[in-house]
């Protein structure tokens, strides 16, 4: 099929269906934006676009959804804070300076000990 009879088909059934109008070349950038929402990796998000480096997928997918900033903080805190993950409130630590107190045997008095 010739670019140009598909270019002409898209148009058709996007006028047929009622939607917005919408070019070719858009559904790529949803295909791609849809991708990285999904979790893919750049890399393979590239390879399927025919894109020849990473970094220029990179540059122009990855500012689209803000929700990739806050996912991407989420899964560094958890990250971090594992129990927070797990949704439990993390161990309470002592207090600096406040040591645990240890269970010693009794020391036996200095005379007692050099008697023996």
């Amino acid at each position: 099929m010739s670019p140009e009879v598909l270019t002409c088909t898209f148009i058709a059934l996007v006028g047929e269906t009622g939607l917005p109008p919408v070019r070719l070349h858009d559904l790529r950038h949803g295909a791609a934006t849809l991708m990285l929402l999904a979790g893919m990796e750049l890399k393979t998000i590239a390879d399927q676009l025919g894109h020849s480096s990473v970094v220029l997928t990179a540059d122009t997918y990855t500012s689209v959804l803000p929700e990739t900033a806050s996912a991407a903080a989420e899964r560094t805190a958890a990250l971090l804070f594992p129990a927070r993950a797990r949704g439990r409130a993390p161990r309470a630590k002592p207090a600096a300076g406040r040591a645990r107190k240890r269970h010693l045997p009794a020391r036996t008095p200095r005379r007692e000990r050099h008697a023996a």
